[in-house]
């Protein structure tokens, strides 16, 4: 039965805002769906806490902190945050939505990943760790769940939910937060949490992808955590021959147990990814690695728990030396059964030996008859799908062969991000269980999608657009040129140009026409009727500023117009003209009596343009004797003002 129809929140309007759609994944702190924002008419992701978590306030706390915190991160490798809210109990925060799958969906289905992968995944994360440093903050629970990869093929840090500030150690009841698989040993032994526990889980994820399996692992959680505080994660090359050093190198630095043996940040640990990858050789990155053994992990230990902490206690026993005890909550431990009160069992010898030997080979037939019935009905008559994404069609085929199945439909579809002739997905998908014999439907990539430019010259603008979006293609940059040829508004090409090939969702560029060109010429201070028949004779049309302004010009007359005279504009374009208010009238200030240099300073500074009047001896002076006009009248506005030097 399908859970997802009992979930009270599917098809509710959250908040009076946010459809909910459909469920898509339930972590151990919230869950999250699909929906639609119907203010913006998006698709979005919503984290809405358990809630049961709900009423704890430390709990509601974090989950707002993840708001606040990752909103300041402007990346393109972190999953955005959009809103935050709560409606009738439900708290949730409203992210941006990645169609895709996380890596852990990956390392499912193909298991190990070849080393250019693996590195061409890791340094978006590490980028975008890098950006939470900087900022000031740790994100704490870094796994592949964590890391979403879309169907363009972007990589995305999402789940910021235990993101703390730096000099944060624990939460407020003194807990540790994490999935076991993946925290560094100071956050198990004193619940230390800086950059370096990201480091830390980076570089478990990476020996993860380069093996297809996490390097500690146990029967229990109590297990792994003892591992991680005494064992050092092994080179990814012990488990798959052939790894280049410099691998092994950066799996060794990032996941040091002594934390100063680290990168003190993700960003510090991106520059040596970088270098280790450049002393890499294609055939080093290419290098393919053994079938994957990752679905066989226990897929608790992906969840994020809480974990009492700090995890680690001593007790002394007798007089030896202090045994380290691991903790872990109540609900890990595995319950024992004990023999006290139950009665003794009899011994079937003397029945045996009366019955003889025909009844015991009878039994034995009968229960190994009963046994292989059972195993069959269970187990024997299914076996899973192995993975097959990447593998060429003639690999699927005779990877189904040896596991007993049969190659149903198979069809082809276009892909821009897996190699053409190669398996994009299977139906039953990879790692379930299926009859034996049954057929299993593949996906074959036919390679990206390849399609023509379109020609769309002389065309509307707006039907170039759909010519192209017709086409696969997306409508670009628009500028705008001259065209003698090509009515305005009209397209005049295409960069790439028609018939050019391109892989569909391809951005086109497109030239428009502006019509033909046309010198603006020169209306100002001329009356508005005359100006309005010189600019439409030249094939211009005319706009009226309504905002009248000051100007030499008398009032009613052209005091300014745009584009400029002398400039060109298309035929047909419009022409703004704003009409004079007449000159600006301004009180001349007094000068004289002043030096020369003093009431020139002083009349500019009001707004006048300067004459000196010297006469035969005023080049042997330096003070204005007169003005004209005369202080106290009002001139315009960059009108002169004569100064007599007497």
């Amino acid at each position: 039965m399908d859970t997802t129809l009992q979930d009270p929140l599917l098809g509710r309007l959250l908040d009076g805002r946010y459809r909910v759609d459909a469920r898509i994944a339930v972590g151990g702190m919230a869950t999250v769906y699909r929906a639609l924002d119907t203010r913006l008419d998006r698709v979005l992701a919503l984290k809405v806490m358990h809630p049961s978590l709900a009423q704890d306030a430390a709990f509601v706390e974090r989950f707002i902190r993840e708001a606040r915190s990752v909103a300041r991160l402007a990346h393109p490798n972190v999953v955005q945050v959009f809103d935050q809210g709560a409606d009738e109990g439900y708290v949730y925060l409203a992210m941006e939505y990645v169609a895709g799958c996380t890596l852990r969906d990956v390392l499912r289905e193909r298991g190990a990943l070849q080393p250019r992968a693996a590195l061409d995944i890791l340094e978006p994360v590490l980028a975008a760790l890098g950006a939470a440093h900087r900022a000031g903050f740790v994100h704490r629970d870094m796994k592949p769940e964590n890391v979403l990869i879309g169907d363009d093929g972007r990589v995305k840090v999402a789940d910021f939910g235990l993101v703390r500030a730096v000099d944060t150690v624990t939460d407020s009841t003194g807990s540790v937060l994490g999935t076991v698989s993946y925290l560094a040993p100071e956050q198990i032994e004193r619940g230390i949490a800086d950059p370096r526990v990201d480091v830390y889980a980076c570089g478990v994820v990476l020996y993860e992808m380069l093996t297809g399996e996490k390097p500690h692992r146990g029967d229990s959680p109590a297990q792994v955590l003892y591992r991680h505080l005494n064992e050092d994660v092994p080179p990814p090359s012990a488990s798959v021959p052939g790894l280049a050093g410099p691998l092994d190198e950066l799996v060794a630095v990032a996941s040091a147990r002594a934390a100063a043996d680290r990168p003190s940040t993700a960003a510090e640990l991106l520059a040596r990814v970088r270098t280790a990858r450049a002393a890499l050789s294609d055939a080093a990155l290419d290098a393919v690695p053994p079938l994957a053994r990752a679905g066989e992990h226990d897929r608790s230990e992906d969840r994020t728990s809480v974990l009492s902490g700090p995890m680690i206690r001593t007790l002394p026993v007798g007089d030896d030396e202090p045994t380290t005890v691991v903790s872990v909550p109540a609900t890990e431990h595995t319950a024992r059964l004990g023999s006290e009160g139950l009665p003794p069992s009899r011994s079937p010898r003397r029945g045996l030996a009366r019955r003889g030997p025909l009844a015991l080979v009878m039994g034995v037939l009968l229960v190994l008859g009963l046994g292989g019935g059972i195993w069959y009905i269970n187990s024997g008559q299914f076996t899973e799908v192995p993975p097959l994404l990447a593998k060429t069609e003639s690999q699927a085929r005779d990877r189904l062969s040896d596991a007993g199945l049969e190659v149903g439909d198979v069809s082809r579809r276009f892909s821009d991000t897996v190699e053409r002739g190669t398996v994009i997905s299977t139906d039953p998908g990879v790692g379930e269980r299926v009859r034996g014999g049954d057929a299993v439907s593949l996906v074959i990539s036919s390679g990206p999608k390849v399609v023509k430019i379109p020609s769309v010259e002389g065309r509307p603008l707006d039907q170039a657009r759909k010519a192209l979006e017709d086409q696969g293609l997306k409508p670009g940059m628009v500028t705008r040129a001259f065209s003698e040829s090509v009515p305005q508004g009209s397209v005049i090409g295409t960069d790439p140009a028609a018939g050019t090939e391109r892989r569909a969702g391809t951005a086109v560029a497109l030239v428009v026409s502006k019509g033909a060109p046309v010198d603006v010429p020169d209306v100002t201070g001329t009356e508005l009727d005359e100006a309005r028949a010189e600019l439409r004779a030249a094939g211009l049309k005319v706009r009226i500023d309504p905002q009248e302004v000051h100007s030499q010009h008398e009032r009613g007359q052209v005091a300014q117009q745009s584009p400029r005279p002398g400039e060109r504009a298309g035929e047909g374009d419009t022409i703004t003209l704003a009409l004079s208010k007449g000159p600006e009238m301004i009180e001349v200030p007094d000068v004289t009596g002043r030096s020369v240099d003093e009431a020139t300073a002083t009349l500019e500074a009001a707004g006048f343009e300067v004459d000196e009047d010297r006469g035969l001896l005023g080049i042997f002076r330096d003070t204005v004797k007169s003005q004209s006009p005369s202080a106290g009248d009002k001139a315009p506005k960059g009108s002169t003002i004569t100064l007599r030097i007497r």
